[in-house]
């Protein structure tokens, strides 16, 4: 079954290098590079064969895509089929793909050969010789498809411009000579932009622009103005526009120029009789364009009679101006109703109507003589109640009142009691009622509370035990302000040294660091003892030497009471790295994972010997 195809999902074509350089960058990129010296025969042609599959297999899936995107020209539909056909030569189409396919046949076979022979190699360099002219055979087939392939690049280029224009659905086509005012038309109706001029062929392929009438879409179809002789005289442009009309379910809307400004109207009505074999069970309309300029009763007489002829003939005439507008839209809404018409007749005289038309029955109701059935009105609708007084918003309000408005919340409550909505709640804290908590004695009980405290006071209660007299308090006042003030000018001298230190940026005192370093160490004297005298030099720059018995504790030991501790950690320690050494790691941080299915253990035609290790 012929169906619409989407010509612009085809991907590009690349041309027979572009292919070239793909298949063998990604065979590099993707297989193994190095050959070790300890490799076996079995495994170097293993090494080989992979390669030679994998350059089959990109060339195999490149092909394969191209002759997949492209559609068969037998499953097209005819209109798209028609329309491919006027560019280029369908034989030529056909014979592009069918080469493409059998390159494709040619490169697996040469592939499969070459892994044949691959396994009767002995040597290295022989495998690496049959790959180099596995290689070179596939490429050179790549490249001998250079024409086939540019040739389908450009079938590309040209069939993805063409208009997504779905042949089955409904649409109005667009007919007439050049210049008669068809893309004018669309423009105005559809939101489409075609290019209009005052000159013949402006409109050199199919426009497509889409219109809305009673909630249903319809397509409008501008083709390319058509002249009056053969077909074989006509060229690409106009062989569009044939196709169009012959293949596409649609209303034609014959537009004539009542200007003559290019053609008579003599001319125009004798090239819609002789295009009018092409509207074969097609709904027809012609349209006089241009009435801004010429009318139909300002014509003489011989061109009405001329019109009438053909009005006569069954043919519906329409009357408009594209200038001002006028009976634009009714052309629109006349041709989609006289569509929608004959589609709907169209359906009903299938078979398939006729089959179901004996199991439908409408009943359509018959007046009964002397017999008058009056109207009921029920008496509650006569009887209207006036209507309830509308209820002011929110927002009503805080416009009257402006910056007065506070809005009361407690009014929308919906409560049986009208007055419990303003009466005055205690808070909830926690779940609990504050009120339940509130003891109507506390100011009685907090006047007692602070006359206790008084005498309590002039008791001595909270005196000081340790100083006895009023003299030792001040004599340690001044002791703390003493130590205070002591402590402040610290931080200042601190403060001063530090501000009038040049500051010296970190990796240049590194390096002056170490330069010292080494300058100490050079001019380090020995002593008759053998030892070195930099390490004085180092304790007289310090202020104050480490005590000897202030040493570093070890990490294990860190933080242990005692040596029986140390002991139980040790012993705790060695317990818990027993399972790391039943599986043979360092420590905690050993998280590798070792190949427990080895390939060449596993992989491969089992033998007849022990298969105990697998």
């Amino acid at each position: 079954m012929s169906e619409r195809y989407n010509f612009k999902k085809i991907t590009v074509v690349p041309t027979a290098k572009e292919l070239v350089d793909i298949v063998l960058s990604k065979t590099q990129r993707k297989t193994p590079t190095v050959i070790h010296k300890h490799y076996e025969i079995v495994r170097i042609r293993g090494f080989y064969m992979r390669k030679i599959k994998f350059c089959h297999q990109s060339i195999y899936d490149k092909l394969t895509s191209i002759l997949q995107e492209f559609p068969k020209i037998d499953e097209l539909h005819p209109f798209q089929s028609d329309l491919l056909g006027n560019m280029y030569n369908k034989d030529h189409y056909k014979l592009a793909l069918g080469q493409i396919n059998i390159a494709r046949k040619i490169c697996s076979d040469v592939a499969k050969d070459y892994v044949r022979l691959m396994k009767f190699s002995v040597s290295a360099y022989q495998c690496k010789m049959l790959k180099k002219q596995a290689f070179g055979r596939m490429v050179k087939i790549t490249k001998k498809q250079k024409a086939n392939l540019e040739y389908l690049e450009s079938v590309r280029q040209h069939v993805s411009r063409l208009p997504s224009i779905d042949p089955n659905t409904r649409t109005l086509l667009l007919c007439g000579f050049p210049n008669v005012g068809k893309s004018s038309f669309i423009n105005k109706i559809t939101r489409a932009d075609v290019e209009v001029q005052p000159y013949a062929f402006t409109t050199k392929n199919l426009y497509v622009g889409h219109t809305d009438y009673e909630f249903q879409a319809y397509q409008v179809v501008d083709t390319p103005g058509i002249l009056d002789h053969d077909l074989c005289e006509m060229n690409l442009i106009e062989l569009n526009a044939i196709t169009a009309l012959s293949h596409l379910r649609a209303i034609i809307i014959y537009v004539m120029d009542l200007s003559e400004f290019s053609f008579t109207i003599e001319a125009q009505v004798n090239h819609y009789r002789s295009i009018r074999g092409m509207f074969k069970n097609k709904p027809v309309m012609v349209v006089l364009n241009k009435l801004d300029v010429v009318k139909p009763e300002d014509l003489t007489e011989e061109k009405q009679a001329l019109l009438k002829e053909l009005e006569e003939e069954g043919v519906q005439m329409l009357k408009m101006s594209t200038v001002t507008e006028e009976g634009v839209m009714n052309v629109r809404n006349e041709a989609c109703k006289k569509l929608l018409e004959h589609r709907i007749q169209s359906k009903l005289n299938t078979a398939r109507v006729e089959g179901v038309k004996n199991l439908v029955h409408i009943a359509q109701p018959k007046p009964r003589p002397g017999f008058v059935k009056p109207s009921i009105v029920h008496e509650s609708t006569l009887v209207r109640e006036p209507a309830a007084k509308k209820k002011k918003l929110q927002r009503e309000i805080e416009l009257e009142e402006g910056d007065d408005y506070h809005p009361n919340y407690r009014d929308e409550w919906q409560v049986e009691d009208q007055k419990v909505k303003h009466t005055n709640y205690p808070e909830i804290v926690g779940g609990k009622n504050v009120a339940d908590f509130m003891d109507p004695l506390i100011v009685e009980r907090t006047a007692k509370l602070l006359e206790e405290e008084k005498k309590r006071e002039e008791m001595g209660v909270y005196s000081d035990p340790y100083f006895d007299s009023k003299d030792e308090k001040e004599e340690m006042g001044r002791w703390f302000d003493m130590k205070s003030t002591q402590k402040l000018h610290r931080i200042e001298h601190k403060d001063k040294k530090n501000a009038n230190r040049s500051i010296m940026p970190r990796s240049k005192s590194l390096v002056d660091e170490e330069r010292g370093r080494k300058r100490k160490r050079d001019i380090a004297e020995i002593d008759d003892e053998g030892r070195s005298q930099s390490r004085g030099l180092r304790s007289k720059s310090r202020s104050r030497t480490p005590a000897k018995g202030l040493l570093v504790t070890p990490r294990d030991k860190s933080g242990m009471r005692d040596a029986t501790q140390v002991k139980k950690a040790r012993k705790m320690h060695k317990v818990a790295q027993r399972d790391r050494n039943m599986h043979a790691k360092k420590g905690e941080g050993d998280r590798v994972i070792p190949n427990m299915m080895l390939k060449h253990m596993l992989s491969g035609k089992r033998g007849n010997g022990s298969t105990d290790r697998r």
